[in-house]
């Protein structure tokens, strides 16, 4: 699946729906979404995150796989076995679309964390299933997981975001959040692997821009245990939030202060317990700084939240209608699925917008 490509001027398209109060709804409205903005994408990448659509395993996490080969599959499964009790399994179910070809083979195992396996690694049970994400991603040939939350699951392939819709048969899934990705790649290549979104446990990025800082971010993050394997900045997005909230305990106002930080000029002009707080997130995640143009949705169990760079070199629209909130990368996105939203509106550069489920407090 490692493929080298050639470099490819860019533009890319995101989109997220989600209703708060937790309500299921199909994936026809999301694919609707992404495809009216087609042109924004190449046909190198398209993808979606999709959450609440497996109830009926939502204690399990959801391991989606590809595999290069059968081969590849055979020695990657003995350590799925070894590490996890696989209540279910199997090929994920696709239909056949013309514009999608050299697809891998994709499955799907239910998993839970092998007890004693779990007790002797004396780690969280979330930590013990990471460093076993990062285990088969960076020393397995041939296979990467690319989704392992619980009761939810990414889908993404290399052609435009609707044939990859299509070809998941993402119509007959519903779930209470959803994301997709169009893909016009820059500086990585357009492969299975490298498609939007990128997850970790029940982390998903989606990502319109470039990273200038990628290398200093995954530096800094392959320091405490992530191996950044998928030749490409947002799937160190990703890593980002995970480490800062799940293993610093951030909170996600404190992760976004950051990752698209306060100017210094504007940190002179907060009050002396603001600035304090500011200069030591700097000081010490100061690598985690991103540079360069962006907009992203960060998806969880518990909501979504929509951020661009300081200076909004990418766009970002948002909007309501009753218990729904919209993001996309154009206004057009929105109102192809929602004709009179209740508020819409273009937020400010590093001003997130954030979407939380009825009765939950934060990400």
């Amino acid at each position: 699946m490692n493929k080298v490509f050639p470099r490819i001027p860019s533009g890319c398209a995101i989109s997220g729906i989600m209703n708060k109060k937790g309500e299921r709804f199909s994936g026809v409205d999301i694919i609707k979404s992404i495809a009216l903005m087609h042109d924004r994408s190449n046909g190198l990448g398209g993808g979606f995150a999709a959450y609440g659509i497996y109830p009926e395993y939502k204690d399990h996490y959801a391991l989606h796989v590809f595999y290069d080969s059968l081969a590849n599959r055979v020695v990657a499964e003995k350590f799925i076995n070894e590490h996890f009790d696989v209540d279910n399994s199997g090929i994920i179910p696709t239909r056949k679309v013309k514009a999608i070809i050299n697809q891998p083979l994709i499955w799907r195992y239910f998993v839970q964390p092998k007890k004693n396996k779990l007790s002797d690694s004396a780690l969280s049970e979330e930590e013990y299933v990471v460093r076993c994400v990062m285990r088969v991603n960076s020393g397995y040939e041939g296979a990467y997981i690319f989704s392992s939350g619980k009761n939810m699951g990414a889908f993404k392939g290399v052609g435009y975001p609707e044939d990859i819709g299509e070809y998941y048969r993402l119509d007959e899934y519903n779930g209470y959040i959803w994301t997709a990705h169009g893909r016009f790649p820059t500086n990585t290549p357009g492969w299975w692997g490298g498609a939007h979104p990128f997850t970790l446990l029940d982390w998903s990025i989606v990502h319109n821009g470039e990273i200038s800082s990628y290398g200093a971010n995954a530096r800094f993050l392959e320091m405490f245990g992530y191996k950044c394997t998928l030749q490409t900045d947002t799937e160190a997005i990703t890593y980002m939030f995970d480490y800062l909230m799940r293993k610093q305990g951030l909170s996600l106002e404190q992760a976004v202060a950051v990752i698209a930080a306060p100017l210094w000029k504007e940190i002179d002009r907060m009050d002396d317990d603001s600035k304090e707080l500011m200069k030591a997130l700097r000081a010490v995640y100061g690598n985690l700084l991103m540079n360069g143009p962006f907009s992203i949705i960060l998806s969880t169990r518990n909501g979504i939240m929509a951020l661009n760079d300081r200076i909004k070199l990418r766009n970002m629209v948002a909007a309501t209608k009753g218990d729904v909130l919209y993001v996309s990368s154009e206004e057009s996105g929105i109102r192809e699925i929602c004709k009179d939203p209740e508020n819409i509106w273009v937020p400010k550069g590093g001003e997130p917008v954030i979407g939380l489920l009825e009765g939950v407090s934060s990400l």
